[in-house]
């Protein structure tokens, strides 16, 4: 079948509930094996303690993401979507097998050379996180907004996923010799098995959804060549297109689209530039010892991430979503009163103030992030909506790095640099 023909179809095919409980899953396979990494701080303090493993590993993913992610974005219309997603949750199933690798391998013990091999594989998770976040958002973007909104609530539910893993077995294995690393070795294993898991959904079954295929011959017709490949493994032929002229063709450029979309672009940046100047690395060491004892980073870490999840969902109740381009900005940049307000809180404060206020961190992160993202693509063609997201998820990522950057301002002078 032609893709013009499959997208002139005169009803909108059906599975649509299947591919939003796919965009779901695979978007707890996009951040499962970082989230690992993350929530498992509490080991790695107790094997590395003198590294500041939450704050490194953060900063060196970071670069590799965003220098990954600029080079996808440039090259974004030339590139074979398929391709590049299955390629980054391949990566993300190796890297974070090796993690587990290099543990059983160590026993668990500290040292620099584990250290610096942890610290390569955070660099994988970040270039693996450019290829399947930014092509997973470019996808989606053209079709409907409901796949967006269950991938980006994907994302949140790795990190509450992850967090209620760590809370369950840090109980079980807390009285146990070495249960700390039991508990991690548990779940470390767990994340691999759920990226393997993805590989399959996306190569095999979401190509074959009718109405994937449908949304990815739209896409064709109006010019994109991303999908080209995903639309041969469902056995549509795209070649057609080629022969509809150079208008069918024409499409805004990256710079046009950046320029039209410029408070949206500033809005994802500084809604993760604020959260990762608090989370995780101050959550870890700034917070000061409570009644919770050990337990209270991974309560505040598990708060966060459930509230995360919670409000992406926020925005399916019409009334209830931010729609207005000059409310987000005025929503996004009062966040920043959150980072005075969490130093105060450590420092005075109880912890009960301190669960809130990373609760409320969470639930603004979630409900702005779905708010921008699911706004941003409505009036433009599929290939204009691919590239868009690319663009926005480079901004994303780019806000993450920043606030990494700034997360260390909260040690200096504290004679632990």
């Amino acid at each position: 079948m032609d893709a013009s023909d499959y997208c002139g179809a005169p009803k909108k095919p059906q599975g649509e509930y299947e591919a939003m409980i796919i965009c779901f899953i695979l978007g707890i396979g996009s951040l499962v094996s970082w989230n690992s990494m993350l929530t498992i701080a509490d080991y790695y303090y107790t094997v590395f303690p003198k590294y500041h493993p939450a704050r490194v590993l953060t900063l060196v993913y970071q670069p590799f993401a965003i220098g990954t992610m600029i080079i996808l974005a440039y090259y974004e219309s030339k590139i074979n979507t398929r391709k590049r997603n299955l390629a980054g949750f391949t990566l993300f199933f190796i890297s974070i097998f090796l993690v587990l690798v290099v543990d059983l391998a160590t026993s668990g013990k500290g040292g620099i050379g584990p250290y610096i091999g942890i610290c390569v594989l955070a660099a994988c998770f970040g270039i693996a996180d450019a290829q399947v976040e930014g092509g997973m958002v470019g996808e989606l973007y053209f079709m409907c907004p409901e796949f967006i909104q269950s991938y980006l609530a994907g994302l949140a539910a790795s990190g509450a996923l992850i967090s209620v893993l760590r809370m369950v077995t840090k109980a079980a294995f807390e009285k146990s010799n070495d249960g700390l690393r039991k508990g991690a070795i548990l779940f470390l294993a767990i994340s691999s098995l759920i990226e393997l898991v993805c590989i399959f959904l996306y190569a095999i079954y979401f190509t074959k959804l009718p109405i994937v295929k449908y949304y990815r011959s739209k896409a064709a017709v109006e010019g994109s060549k991303t999908v080209a490949a995903d639309l041969a493994a469902a056995g549509i032929s795209t070649e057609t297109k080629d022969q509809g002229g150079d208008k069918q063709q024409e499409r805004l450029s990256n710079k046009i689209l950046f320029h039209e979309n410029l408070d949206y672009a500033v809005d994802i940046f500084f809604i993760y530039a604020v959260t990762l100047a608090i989370f995780p690395g101050f959550l870890y060491e700034n917070t000061g010892t409570h009644g919770l004892g050990t337990w209270y980073s991974v309560v505040l870490i598990a708060m966060y991430n459930v509230m995360d999840l919670i409000s992406r969902y926020i925005p399916i109740v019409p009334w209830l979503k931010l729609e207005s381009r000059k409310g987000l900005l005025i929503a996004v940049f009062s966040r920043f009163l959150l980072i005075p307000a969490f130093y105060f809180t450590a420092k005075y404060g109880a912890q009960g103030w301190m669960i809130f206020l990373t609760s409320f961190l969470g639930l603004t992160n979630g409900y702005l992030t779905v708010c921008v993202l699911t706004v941003a693509p409505r009036g433009y063609k599929g290939p204009e909506q691919n590239a868009l997201g690319n663009l926005l998820v480079l901004c994303l990522l780019s806000g993450i790095c920043v606030g990494a950057v700034l997360d260390w301002l909260w040690i200096i002078g504290k004679g632990t640099f």
